[in-house]
């Protein structure tokens, strides 16, 4: 699989670390309670098709979000996870 890193340019995916789906990003506000807490650190979705993961590209040190479709492991855009739209 080869992702594209906003920074260097396509790599392979051995240059990159996966960390999880993207919606991690999206963390609940401190004072969120306990339940939002719950949900947010031990529920996870498992979608088969599109995706949005977070990636860390180890040379560079850029996280990147990578769109990419979970059955066919085609990668369809990468972006900034800083910049990426939630």
């Amino acid at each position: 699989m080869r992702i594209d890193c906003p920074l260097c340019g396509t790599r392979d995916r051995s240059e990159f670390t996966y960390q999880g789906h993207a919606l991690a990003l999206a963390r609940p506000a401190p004072d969120a309670g306990e339940a939002a807490w719950d949900d947010y650190l031990h529920n996870r979705e498992n979608p088969a098709g599109q995706t949005r993961d977070l990636w860390y590209h180890d040379p560079c040190g850029a996280w990147v979000e990578v769109q990419r479709n979970t059955v066919t492991h085609a990668v369809t855009g990468a972006v900034l996870a800083a910049e990426a739209k939630r």
